[in-house]
């Protein structure tokens, strides 16, 4: 996907390994990997989807056209061949893809899913991400009906899509879950329920959903029907454990209950005292603070957002609140890791960092107060979630705000799936979110503060963004794309809707008896589908 990135959040429920086994005391271990998640996946419609551990989900049990293999690489998936023109794309489908139910995936049931996105009765998050094909934003807005996607079937294996305009990373977008297929029968059946649990799912993808204890427990089993099912060496990959506490998923793996774990500040130094063998892995997703435009929010006043952002220090932050080596104090949105022409484009497009001025901070926020007609600095709404980590950065923010500029931080902590609905509603002043890339082009981060992006949850508007952003999306010239959404980010860290925190790096480590996991910037993270595990 990826997907937007969230805290790692969830409710802390612990399922027990007996109940998993069904009873049994000895743990199954041969070609089985066990793993803890943050948080139950809120949403398992792949039309629908945005998060991180639905994305993870997804990429498992789902595969499109194409898939991002071990070395981040777009490869074929569903599809075996396929040709690319300014005009559109013709996809030639693999005749050994299979459903879980062992029929054929069609090109219709890409037509379907396509369909289904974009239509405006879905309220798809994503359907922005389908705009390359013709018609898709007019039928998104309600002007055309879905059946004028410029998609179409052929024949069974042959998928033809026709472009809005020309687009330089098409390719890129085709094995993100929003592409994925889905079956019209099988969905229609549902009524309504589809991805809302196991049975409610058709699996295409390396592994199948057998086992769904809603807030507690997962299983995955390898999907016989897959058409590359040589590739995937695991029977099994169990989450016995959801859980968004740091130590409790630090003590699991100490324990030998789970293959896989993802260090916070707080279990770094318990980790190297156990002498647990550290891996860095720079995840490629960037955090920030954002602000509410909806009418009536104070933060729609640009004074005080650059009260905030002068008064904020990012090194100190990333430092300090986050804690975890190799995380890169935040300056923009784009990330150094992300490709431009010809080098990364951080260095192609340089940006210089704003470092913390009180005296500065003050008198915006004096001017501020002076706009809005404000007697004392007002208080204001931090929506967040429940990790540790999103705790630290509440009080972190809680404190600076009030020492330097006066203002008060009620603090709104939420459950993962509903601080996605609060944020999807508009329900806060501020919001710590973050985002990581959907496929390798800056594109991924440029378009997320388009005006008619819905993760754009801030719904912060800019003309002159959006027509950089429109210039860039229809030209595959890499120079016109590229310097179009630099001078687009130049509006954005200027205007201020975000106040950039930190590229989060993460250090992990795993069991001595697994290998083959792959970690990724894009795509499924962590991917498990080559992993083995021995006795």
């Amino acid at each position: 996907m990826r997907r937007p990135v969230h805290a790692i959040l969830g409710t802390v429920l612990l399922a027990s390994v007996v109940l998993i086994q069904g009873g049994c005391t000895k743990r199954e271990t041969r070609d089985i990997l066990y793993i803890a998640m943050g948080a139950e996946p809120p949403e398992l419609n792949s039309t629908k989807a945005t998060d991180t551990e639905s994305g993870m989900v997804l990429g498992h049990v789902m595969e499109g056209l194409t898939r991002i293999n071990a070395a981040g690489m777009q490869v074929p998936g569903v599809a075996e061949s396929w040709k690319l023109t300014d005009q559109g794309a013709v996809f030639t489908l693999r005749p050994d893809a299979r459903w879980s139910d062992g029929r054929p995936v069609t090109a219709n049931d890409f037509v379907f899913a396509w369909r289904t996105a974009v239509d405006p009765k879905t309220a798809s998050e994503y359907a922005f991400i389908l705009f390359p094909i013709k018609n898709a934003e007019a039928i998104v807005q309600g002007r055309l009906p879905p059946t004028q996607l410029g998609v179409a079937a052929r024949d069974d294996r042959t998928l033809a899509v026709t472009f809005e305009k020309p687009c330089g990373y098409f390719l890129a977008l085709t094995s993100f879950q929003t592409y994925f297929p889905i079956r019209e029968d099988f969905y229609t059946a549902q009524q309504g329920r589809y991805g809302s649990d196991k049975e409610n799912l058709l699996y295409n993808g390396p592994f199948k959903l057998t086992q769904w204890i809603h807030g507690a427990a997962l299983r995955f089993e390898k999907n016989e029907q897959y058409w590359d099912q040589a590739r995937v060496k695991l029977k099994r990959i169990e989450v016995p454990y959801i859980t968004a506490d740091d130590s409790a998923r630090f003590n699991l793996f100490k324990d030998r209950k789970i293959d896989l774990l993802g260090l916070s500040k707080n279990s770094l130094d318990d980790a190297v005292r156990e002498g647990f063998r550290l891996k860095k892995f720079a995840e490629g997703s960037v955090w920030f603070l954002e602000y509410n435009f909806i009418s009536g929010r104070l933060t729609r006043n640009k004074n005080l957002r650059k009260a905030i952002q002068l008064s904020f220090d990012a090194e100190e932050f990333a430092n300090k609140v986050v804690g975890i080596p190799g995380t890169v104090p935040g300056i923009s949105l784009i990330p150094g890791w992300m490709q431009g022409k010809s080098a990364p484009f951080r260095s192609e497009y340089p940006v210089t960092a704003v470092g913390r001025d009180i005296e500065k901070a003050r008198a915006y926020m004096a001017a501020f107060m002076k706009e809005e007609g404000l007697g004392k600095a007002p208080s204001l709404v931090w929506l967040t979630g429940e990790s540790p980590l999103a705790a630290r950065e509440a009080e972190y923010f809680q404190n600076l705000l009030k020492t330097v500029l006066g203002i008060e931080l009620k603090i709104d902590k939420q459950i993962f799936k509903q601080r996605l609905a609060k944020m999807m509603a508009g329900e806060f002043d501020i919001v710590s979110a973050g985002w990581g890339p959907d496929y390798a082009d800056p594109m991924t981060f440029a378009d997320l503060f388009a005006s008619w992006n819905e993760n754009n949850r801030g719904k912060w508007k800019n003309a002159s963004y959006d027509a950089l952003i429109r210039k860039a999306q229809a030209t595959t010239k890499a120079a016109v794309r590229m310097d179009s959404m630099a001078a687009a980010e130049r509006i954005l860290l200027d205007e201020q809707p975000i106040l950039p925190t930190y590229e989060r790096s993460v250090i992990y480590t795993h069991s001595d008896r697994v290998s083959g996991i792959i970690r990724r910037s894009v795509g499924a993270d962590p991917d498990l589908s080559e992993a083995s595990a021995r006795e």
